[in-house]
């Protein structure tokens, strides 16, 4: 009997979340609803198994650790690009490396909902709204109508993002390397032919690019520096593309008022991390695409991908 290992189903939900019944005494699911992030203790777990699932990127599968664990032959990404997977290392170690479908827009959906908890200080009301507080109103919101949205990247993320700000009547500018005068006409968006300029004129700016290594470290002191006195940016990309010394200095000292992150250098972000204290910070759990319809996407798409490997005829081999 074959064993599949479900790596970092936090809440449990992977195998409800699609028909699993067809490996009915064939295959044998264990979900890990912990994060394991030590490479020898990962390795001890994972020795048993057949096939690894692995949620995202939530826990790296390098060379190393993939070197280690002779008996896998099957491994499965939820969606169709991992940069903590080691491709390369798996098609020369012999295991057969899949990703999966994904439901697209959901992160983007993500990242206005921390805009609009920035600006209108929404978990502060909320908190002053369950203590019961004598003082009704406590704060004082910013609109979004009339700001400048800037937007680095402008692939599907990107132009969501681009969206939601027209809809909210928001000076829209984006800046992405294969970006053009032409196609940001197209999009109803201005252009900006620089980093510098995108930066320097916006009062929210919103990261949607992959993590690689030209873009690692993209945002750091100097990029951070240039922006407007009390504007806001967005994180849901990937955390190693702001230097995050210099986010938090931006946070304490200026110019950045606040800062919207799903993402982060490590995680689970650790207990002690200064971004849990911070009242500039409005941070989720990476939940972009932690929802109903990304996970049946992912999760349907894992059955598939392992009765196509057990028929001998892999589908959506990524190398």
């Amino acid at each position: 009997m074959l064993r599949c290992a479900i790596l970092d189903d936090y809440q449990n939900t992977a195998l409800s979340r699609a028909d699993f019944s067809a490996f009915e005494g064939r295959v044998v699911f264990d979900v890990f609803t912990h994060h394991i992030a030590d490479t020898s203790d990962l390795v001890e777990a994972l020795q048993p198994y057949d096939i690894v699932v692995a949620m995202r990127e939530r826990t790296p599968i390098t060379r190393e650790r993939l070197a280690k664990l002779p008996n896998l032959k099957l491994l499965i990404t939820t969606g169709m690009r991992n940069a903590s997977i080691d491709g390369g290392a798996a098609k020369e170690l012999g295991v057969t490396y899949c990703g999966t479908p994904g439901f697209p827009g959901s992160t983007a959906e993500l990242t206005w909902g921390l805009l609009l908890s920035i600006m209108r200080q929404i978990p502060q009301e909320l908190e002053h709204f369950r203590a019961g507080s004598a003082q009704w109103q406590r704060t004082v919101g910013r609109d979004l109508r009339g700001l400048n949205l800037g937007v680095i990247g402008l692939g599907t993320l990107g132009s969501k993002v681009c969206s939601f700000g027209l809809a909210f009547d928001m000076n829209v500018s984006g800046w992405s390397l294969n970006n053009s005068a032409e196609r940001s006409a197209a999009m109803g968006i201005g252009f900006t032919a620089t980093l510098d300029e995108l930066l320097s004129q916006s009062d929210v700016v919103s990261i949607h690019i992959p993590l690689n290594a030209a873009t690692r470290g993209l945002l750091g002191a100097r990029e951070l520096g240039m922006m407007r006195p009390g504007s806001v940016l967005l994180n849901t990309s990937r955390g190693p593309i702001v230097d995050e010394a210099a986010l938090i200095a931006a946070l304490q000292h200026g110019p950045l008022s606040a800062a919207g992150l799903d993402v982060f250098d490590h995680e689970p972000l650790p207990l002690d991390h200064p971004f849990r204290q911070m009242p500039q910070v409005i941070a989720t759990p990476h939940l972009g695409y932690v929802t109903q319809n990304s996970y049946k996407c992912f999760f349907e798409g894992v059955v598939d991908n392992i009765q196509a490997w057990l028929a001998d005829a892999p589908v959506r081999v990524l190398s």
